[in-house]
This record gives C-alpha cells, structure tokens and sequence, in this order.
C-alpha cells in the first residue's frame, strides 16, 4: 500500500463520522445541513429559498439539526429578529 493511499483510507472514516449526527434524519433535515456545508451562514428564508422547501418544513430541519448538535445558531447583529444558522459538524 502507498502512503497516498494510505492517507486516504484514514480521511475516508473521519469524513463519515461527521456526518454521523444527520445520517438517521429526515430528507430534508440532510438537504438543509448539506447547503450549509456549502454556505457558511444563513437565515431560515435564505435556507428556504435556497433549498425550495417550505419554510415550514426548514424550521423543522433546523430544529431537529439543533436538537442533535449539528446547527448552531445566533441573532443577527444587522436584524435581531432574524437568526443566523452554521453548519457545527
């Protein structure tokens, strides 16, 4: 085995394991975290919008996101009505 390989045998587990918390979630809860993969910050509409759910149904995914630890969230310094959500996995 090269150490080319071998570098890669031993990523592949560690990028499995982070995403042991969404693995046993809803569809849409995986979507949400995986555009949050992609985009380091957003609010619930911009999720929404992003991902053409129901608002409804991102409040949910992030919910159950939070529940599990994989979503952190905070207020919005520009707008305190809004929260901002980050991918913590």
């Amino acid at each position: 085995m090269s150490t080319t390989e071998a570098v890669e045998r031993e990523s592949e587990p560690q990028t499995e394991d982070r995403w042991a918390a969404v693995r046993d979630m809803p569809p849409s809860a995986k979507l949400v975290a995986k555009i949050l993969d992609y985009e380091d910050t957003l609010t619930q509409s911009e999720i929404a919008e992003e991902s053409l759910l129901p608002p409804r149904t991102v409040r949910y995914a992030l919910s159950r996101l939070e529940e599990e630890g994989a979503v952190d969230s905070r207020f919005s310094f520009s707008d305190a009505r809004k929260r901002l959500y980050t991918l913590n996995i």
